[in-house]
């Protein structure tokens, strides 16, 4: 007895393809955001402790971003603050990092 093969409906659906696209698509983006977060050693964001960030450091747009538990705080010092914020600095030194690790700060 010879059988006959019949033609599977999962053969004849064009809807598989889009699937199998998105599949591969959500794999590449959670990929890319891994390698992103991993080349920018932005791994501190996603742990538990509390971290201190600073960008651009000693220039007019420079950044400090702070983490305590769940919150993140930005802080952007200049000459003409907001007073809606309340918070108000400006330079008052430098500090100074040594090859042993030692910190120096040196007052204005």
């Amino acid at each position: 007895m010879k059988r006959k093969l019949l033609n599977r409906e999962e053969d004849n659906d064009p809807m598989s393809v889009v699937s199998n696209l998105f599949d591969v698509a959500m794999v590449f983006a959670v990929a890319l955001m891994v390698a992103l977060v991993s080349r920018y050693n932005m791994t501190e964001v996603f742990s538990q402790e509390d971290f201190t960030m600073i960008k651009n450091p000693g220039k007019e747009n420079m950044e400090i971003l702070t983490k305590e538990g769940e919150k993140i705080n930005r802080y952007t010092p200049s000459e003409n603050q907001d007073s809606k914020s309340g918070k108000k600095g400006k330079k008052v030194g430098i500090a100074y990092e040594l090859e042993n690790g030692e910190i120096i700060y040196v007052p204005e």
